[in-house]
This record gives C-alpha cells, structure tokens and sequence, in this order.
C-alpha cells in the first residue's frame, strides 16, 4: 500500500502530529505491521516515572500482539497537544484488564524524530469496570 497514511517511504515527511496519528490509526485497526512503522527500530516504550515496558520493534510488537487479540479494544482520542517534536494524547482506553472490561484514562507522550516515534511514555489512570 504506498498510499497508506504509515508507508515508510511517506512518513519521514509527516510532522510529528501526523505520525502520532497514524499510530493512533494503526492501533484502531489492530494493524501491528502499520503500529511498528511508525516507531523507530530502537524506539523504548516507559510507564511514567521511568519503569521500560519495551524497547526495541520485536519487544513492542510482542507486547502489542496480545492486546490487538482483544475484541473490546477501544480508543478514544480526548484531546491532543504538539509541542515541537512532542505529541502528548490524552485518550480513554477500553478493553479487557485484569478484573474485566473496562476503562481507562491515559496519557501518552511521544517523542517525534525524524519522521519516527522515537520515545513513548505513558501515564495510565485506574480502570473503571463497566
């Protein structure tokens, strides 16, 4: 798909909004293939403070592979601001968690180089159970 708003031959002419929202795109669309283009090989993936959850494309998409499985997966952009080559998002996550379906809020901060998400932090609310 050339056209596709995550071929590598495109996206290093993206701002930095335009990669997080291909991300964002890619990860509605469960398309692990699309999600991992828009991050950098080496990209790392932290829980706010600085807790690493993943680095690199093989540890992400291993994580990721398991979540796009959930049926109920759900994102919901609430509002976004770009400071720089920074993208913060702050979304409403739905899906399965360890005591059953439910919400979450979250923010998720992206660091843009290069055409690439070369960083992501993430700070995550407490779920609400539907």
């Amino acid at each position: 798909m050339p056209n596709a708003p995550y071929a590598p031959d495109t996206i290093l002419e993206r701002s930095p909004e335009q990669v997080v929202q291909a991300q964002l795109d890619a990860y509605r669309a469960r398309d692990l293939q699309a999600w991992l283009a828009t991050y950098a090989e080496d990209a790392s993936q932290y829980e706010h403070p600085g807790r690493l959850l993943a680095r690199g494309h093989a540890a992400m998409g291993e994580r990721l592979a398991v979540r796009f499985t959930d049926p109920s997966l759900q994102v919901r952009l609430i509002s976004r601001r770009v400071i720089g080559n920074s993208v913060i998002d702050h979304e409403e996550i739905r899906r399965h968690y360890d005591k059953g379906l439910g919400r979450a809020e979250m923010l998720a901060i992206y660091e843009v180089r290069d055409g690439l998400i070369q960083g992501a932090t993430f700070v995550f609310g407490e779920p609400r159970y539907d």
